[in-house]
């Protein structure tokens, strides 16, 4: 029943951010014209540096859906569109995503099957040497080093961000991309964890710190992995892992 209650919550929450991001994009296109790069008013430094902490933001959603697609013009179609239209994009893909969803993996774990691939390819679920958690390890911290010296130089040169005069309309815009992604990710983030309590706790990081709380969330959940574990099992809980669904999969790997 709860399984259930999440996929119907997340096929209504989906369309109603897409809505609220078409509209904002629209309405500010219409009143204050396009964000051309000649204008001042709109390319501040703390908008170049939220629009760092976006695209950021973006990596782990736009890892997510490489691994999803099964071909790479898909894979490369759907990366484009992502850095593009952002969030707009995110609400489309994940939302079909949610309709491919079975009633019975509805039932059993819609957040398991949702962030699996159709189907898995040779090694998948198998210890590795070429595993790259390593990689991505170093990748996200990287990433979050980024981010923050680009915060700290911001505030150095050009004052806190938590001003009125910067709550212009194409900085509203972004900020309203910005945090339908985080919203996504925290879906993802509270999953994982077995307490709600630790869930809320790091969506309050993501929500305060941005793409280096997000930074800070992948690189604790990728050194959880051995090294040898294959990098999609960051996506999924410890009790699938250990489960039967994962057994089935190696099972299904091993068949291969």
């Amino acid at each position: 029943m709860g399984t259930n209650s999440l996929v119907t919550g997340l096929k209504v929450f989906i369309p109603v951010m897409f809505c609220v991001m078409l509209a904002t994009l629209i309405y500010t296109i219409i009143t204050d014209g396009l964000p051309e790069p000649d204008r001042p008013d709109v390319f501040t430094p703390w908008f170049a540096t939220t629009i760092l902490d976006f695209y950021i933001n973006i990596v782990p959603i736009a890892v997510w859906i490489v691994y999803k697609e099964s071909t790479w013009f898909g894979s490369i179609l759907w990366a484009i569109l992502l850095i593009v239209f952002g969030s707009l994009t995110t609400c489309v893909y994940l939302f079909m995503q949610l309709l491919k969803l079975t009633p019975q993996e509805a039932s059993e774990d819609p957040m398991y099957y949702l962030l699996l691939r159709d189907s898995f390819k040779d090694g998948v679920g198998l210890r590795d040497k070429k595993s790259l958690v390593v990689t991505a390890r170093f990748v996200f911290a990287a990433l979050g080093c980024l981010m923050l010296g680009a915060l700290v130089y911001t505030c150095l040169t050009d004052g806190s961000p938590f001003r009125m005069e910067l709550l212009y309309p194409w900085m509203v815009v972004l900020l309203v991309s910005f945090y339908i992604n985080v919203a996504v990710l925290s879906v993802w983030v509270v999953y994982k964890e077995s307490s709600w309590i630790i869930g809320i706790l790091w969506v309050a990081l993501l929500l305060s710190l941005g793409s280096f709380g997000t930074s800070v969330v992948i690189v604790v959940q990728l050194f959880r992995l051995s090294p040898l574990d294959p990098l999609y099992l960051v996506l999924v809980k410890n009790s699938n892992r250990a489960g039967d669904m994962y057994e089935r999969t190696h099972s299904a790997v091993w068949r291969m």
